[in-house]
């Protein structure tokens, strides 16, 4: 039996862990109000260590936080698992040293032999002395000596199943670790993973907002792009019916005109007067000028919309530089004299260079237009300058005059179509705005450049640049070559091809196709596999360096599906080794070709592979 003196001896202890367990709890509910009022992870995590330092008393209280978290399996063994650094501190005066952004990568912070594993299975590690804990990791140890640790305990935070650091209370003296402090350490970690989580999903959220927004943004911006396009159209339409209304209505007008006054005199009556040779002559010269006005604007129309449908081809050939500019330029002189203009002839073209391949008719079309502008803009008494030069792979013409000028404002509208530039010089010419329009059209179908030089009141320089190198293009040459090898076989089937460059993937098409089969080109890599399984090709052409998916990971997924494991897979690759190749075949390739592509080799491999 206890007597009444016995009862305080026995009622302190307990009325002690009451205190205690009271103010736990009343800690972990500041802990957990705080993480339900905001969702600022610094501001939780710094909280949250001072508060749980001063409630354990201990001399410091850290939260270490991995580069990435890492998966609770045993795999975590690896030392370069093992990293990251000291986030969030709370120290219980100035005379314990911090330890703030100290990292594993410096010094060894934890003991080797799968340390990690130790700590994500174990709910809570507790040290009570690392003099004894540590005897055998001489290095640890004296980084614990370094930084005053004596006794320490250890809680994983583990979220998501992931384990994304660690909650550590460093004391500066031995310590027995309680079971209740074990215990609420570890109920703080969990109430933290919590904090985490959720802050890891605000982010996601917050990241898929602007994500969305952006998405928004580029949609409307693109929307917008729509209908100023639309509104471009239709003014250009306007503008287009307007300047053709007039260009076509002047030399109709003409020719109806005249030719009616003509019939009159013919068909008058008997006494009429006859009308004059010369008068009859002029008319008609009239109306023949006016019908190869109709022409020349019907045909600028016609080659323009060719040129922009892709339709127009180069027709090949080889011809002198020197004979077409001088041709050129005694066609022209006649023009030049009636407006009072001097045009002069300049060539600077070596004899041995002197044969050209490009299309002939094209070439003088381009020259033609440029003189046409010169002559035409310049006023008398003016100077028009056409040049001629080349060197091995270029050659160069230039059509210089002292005309009017073209400020820098007009210039982007030089090129235009339908576009005249406003000036009353111009205004006076007429025209539809055709000419430099489509020269450049036809400058850039050789592969060439047009640049122009202009100062107002001074005159321009028209340079034309053009490769001298034979024109033939590379659908030309693809082309020939899928016919010789359609003449040996005719391949049958589909071939989807995943490649991101247009060039690349342009000739692969074209001789693909000559030789019988039928090509399906696919630019994202992210969405190949679908198709795939759509079209079921007889086999597939894979760039293995595709942006933002691994060519790989297509393979595997082609591999597991039953539908198209069995397709032939060629891959290209910009690696050429053999272990590389090696790992390509070892994932499920069947052939490999490295970049840049030799098509008659790609041919044969696609034949071996299909039939």
């Amino acid at each position: 039996m206890l007597n009444n003196q016995d009862y305080p001896l026995v009622c302190k202890p307990i009325e002690t862990a009451l205190h205690q367990q009271i103010e736990q709890e009343k800690l972990l509910n500041q802990v957990t109000t705080q993480i339900r009022q905001t969702l600022e992870l610094p501001e939780i995590l710094s909280t949250a260590v001072e508060q749980v330092r001063k409630f354990l008393q201990v001399d410091r209280l850290l939260i270490y936080q991995f580069n990435d978290s890492l998966l609770l399996t045993n795999n975590i063994t690896g030392v370069n698992q093992e990293r990251g650094s000291v986030k969030y501190e709370a120290l219980v005066s100035d005379k314990i040293s911090s330890v703030l952004g100290f990292s594993e990568a410096e010094n060894c912070f934890f003991p080797p032999n799968r340390s990690i594993v130790k700590y994500s299975k174990s709910s809570v590690h507790a040290i009570a002395d690392v003099e004894i804990a540590y005897s055998k990791f001489p290095c640890l140890l004296e980084v614990m000596r370094q930084h005053q640790i004596k006794a320490k305990l250890v809680v994983p935070i583990i979220v998501d199943e992931k384990l994304w650091g660690l909650l550590i209370a460093h004391q500066s003296s031995e310590r027995d670790w309680q079971n209740n402090e074990k215990r609420f350490l570890k109920e703080i970690a969990e109430h933290l993973a919590i904090a985490i989580y959720q802050a890891q999903l605000y982010a996601e959220l917050q990241k898929q907002k602007q994500t969305l927004e952006k998405r928004v943004v580029e949609r409307t911006q693109d929307l917008y792009d729509a209908l100023q396009s639309a509104e471009s159209a239709n003014c250009a339409k306007s503008e287009f019916l307007a300047t053709m209304s007039h260009e076509l209505r002047t030399p109709l007008t003409c020719v109806i005109g005249i030719s009616s006054t003509l019939l009159q005199w013919s068909y008058g009556n008997r006494g009429a007067k006859i009308m004059p040779i010369e008068k009859q002559r002029t008319y008609l010269q009239t109306i023949h000028d006016s019908g190869e006005h109709l022409l020349e604007l019907i045909n600028d129309i016609l080659d323009l919309s060719q040129v922009e449908a892709g339709k127009t081809v180069l027709k090949i050939s080889e011809f002198s530089l020197s004979k077409l500019s001088y041709e050129l330029w005694q066609n022209f002189r006649e023009k030049a004299e009636e407006s009072e203009v001097k045009l002069i002839f300049e060539q600077n073209v070596n004899p041995d260079l002197d044969r050209f391949t490009a299309d002939q008719r094209r070439v003088k079309q381009i020259l033609f237009n440029l003189l046409s502008n010169a002559i035409k803009f310049t006023p008398r008494g003016g100077n028009v300058r056409l040049k001629v030069m080349r060197d091995r792979n270029t050659a160069v013409f230039q059509v210089e005059d002292t005309g009017m000028g073209i400020s820098e404002e007009q210039k982007p509208l030089l090129f235009k179509k339908f576009q005249q530039l406003d000036s009353p010089y111009n205004r006076q010419q007429g025209g539809t705005g055709l000419g430099l329009a489509l020269t450049k059209q036809l400058v850039e179908l050789h592969s060439g450049i047009i640049e122009v030089e202009s100062t107002v009141n001074i005159g321009s320089t028209f340079t034309v640049k053009l490769p001298a190198k034979p024109l033939k293009l590379a659908n030309e040459k693809l082309k020939q070559k899928g016919e010789s090898a359609s003449n040996i076989l005719s391949l049958q089937g589909t071939v989807v091809l995943i490649e991101q460059e247009e060039e690349i993937a342009t000739i692969i098409c074209d001789i693909l196709t000559a030789a019988g089969l039928k090509v399906v080109w696919i630019i994202e890599g992210s969405t190949a596999v679908e198709q795939i399984i759509l079209l079921q090709p007889v086999a597939v052409i894979l760039d293995m360096q595709l942006p933002g998916i691994d060519g790989i990971d297509i393979i595997q997924q082609l591999s597991t599906t039953s539908s198209t494991k069995n397709i032939k897979i060629l891959a290209l690759t910009t690696v050429n080794t053999e272990i590389n190749w090696e790992y390509y075949y070892t994932a499920g390739v069947d052939e490999c070709l490295t970049k840049p592509i030799n098509l008659e080799y790609l041919l044969s491999k696609m034949i071996a592979l299909i039939t």
